[in-house]
């Protein structure tokens, strides 16, 4: 068996990792370094590293990686990790990006998101060679599965991880690459403080789809009854939006009933 080491940060990454590690032998996980988070702002370790603590996977945090960094592994799977893999050494082992879209539409940071706030009615997973320029490597697999009308982000994260574990049990082993499509890119922004703002003079579809696509980790945000809130889930009936789920500021997320009743 090759030796493996698993580069990812996010929780997708982390959420890869453990579905991997029940399959494969992991030499280490490779993640950004711990970070300042929360209210108080102390240092905490990404959800990679602490998924990896409870597999008793050896970590390596470096601040960044150069030629110095020694590999030790003969591939390399990249999912969510969030530093610039330098040239040098992609040309040491073999890296396999874990990409949650069917690319080339949406390559770049937030591929679930945008697909989400697009509306789109399909996404997949697609394994890649990783190379210097962004998720545009050749493809060793990749297959399609549909969004439902009202599934969050949570809700793709999950089945993406669920099948990424099980394209790479078929690529690992013997990879073979075939050139990405040359039509059809888009690109998945990083989410921005604008991307949260819900404006109800759109389309209720619109903001649907903005909520699910922020939904269950990061949160659309609106003033609603002169407060400010988090929408974590809503509903599209008879063109109309319903809120479902809300958070008001400084609280616990609660029905839109309960906040409703709370205003009395």
């Amino acid at each position: 068996m090759a030796r493996l080491a698993v580069a990812a940060t996010a929780p997708f990454g982390a959420d890869v990792l453990e579905r991997l590690a029940a399959r494969h032998e992991i030499a280490y996980l490779l993640t950004r370094p711990d970070r300042p988070r929360g209210r108080g702002q102390k240092l905490a370790p990404p959800p990679a590293r602490e998924a990896a603590g409870r597999l008793e996977i050896p970590v390596r945090q470096p601040d960044r990686l150069d030629g110095s960094f020694e590999l030790d592994a003969e591939t390399v799977v990249v999912v969510a990790y969030g530093l610039l893999v330098p040239e040098e050494l992609l040309d040491r082992a073999l890296w396999l990006n874990v990409h949650p879209s069917l690319l080339p539409r949406w390559r770049g940071a937030a591929p679930v998101e945008r697909a989400l706030m697009t509306g789109d009615l399909e996404t997949g997973v697609t394994i890649h060679r990783t190379t210097a320029e962004l998720d545009a490597g050749p493809i060793a697999a990749q297959e399609r599965f549909p969004i439902g009308p009202d599934d969050d982000a949570g809700v793709v994260f999950s089945h993406a991880a669920d099948l990424a574990a099980e394209l790479l049990d078929e690529a690992l082993p013997r990879p073979s690459f075939e050139p990405q499509p040359q039509g059809g890119v888009t690109y998945a922004e990083k989410l921005t403080p604008d991307d949260r703002k819900l404006d109800f003079s759109r389309p209720a579809e619109e903001l649907h789809n903005r909520i699910r696509a922020l939904s269950p980790h990061i949160g659309a945000q609106a003033e609603l009854h002169g407060r400010r809130v988090i929408v974590w889930r809503s509903q599209v009936t008879n063109g109309e939006l319903q809120l479902l789920e809300v958070q008001p500021e400084g609280r616990r997320r609660m029905s839109y009933d309960e906040f409703l009743r709370g205003l009395q």
